[in-house]
């Protein structure tokens, strides 16, 4: 069973729904899950931030506020999922920002990627994962990886 499929298997399970807010992946998370037969019970939506404008908007800050606290930071990674929580009305929301390359942004390389997690009305934690740059496309679905592992060992341990 794919990591997608064991996500919303346990989500239904639980009763319990999720949200993303993607930069670095564009929209990639949502749709991994959406792949999957049935996850219209578990995924409320999304939102693809790429722009730091369009990050602004959502977190309701300005574009220096997140330019002086970084664009790819753990603090972003948190506002991010609260914001895909908000938005939506999920029970979890899931961010993803991050450095695809080749360029480095904000002095870290390719590959360099924070997934935030926010549990509705609860914690909320911003989780570095420094992953091979191996091109812009491997590292995005590493990425995606890395954030639904996250979700789903924490569902997991709960």
């Amino acid at each position: 069973m794919s990591l997608a499929a064991q996500l919303v298997a346990a989500l239904r399970d639980r009763g319990e729904t999720v949200a993303f807010c993607e930069s670095l992946t564009a929209g990639l998370a949502a749709a991994t899950v959406a792949s999957v037969p049935g996850a219209s019970t578990v995924l409320r939506g999304g939102l693809v931030t790429y722009a730091t404008e369009v990050k602004a908007h959502f977190l309701g800050t300005s574009v220096q506020h997140l330019e002086k606290q970084g664009v790819v930071s753990a603090e972003t990674a948190i506002e991010m999922a609260r914001a895909a929580c908000e938005e939506t009305g999920a029970d979890w929301g899931i961010s993803l920002t991050g450095v695809a390359g080749p360029d480095l942004q904000e002095g870290k390389p390719a590959g360099t990627v924070f997934v935030g997690m926010c549990r509705k009305g609860g914690a909320k934690r911003g989780v570095l994962f420094e992953l091979e740059n191996a091109g812009r496309n491997v590292v995005r679905e590493a990425a995606v990886d890395a954030a639904l592992s996250l979700l789903l060992s924490t569902i997991q341990e709960k």
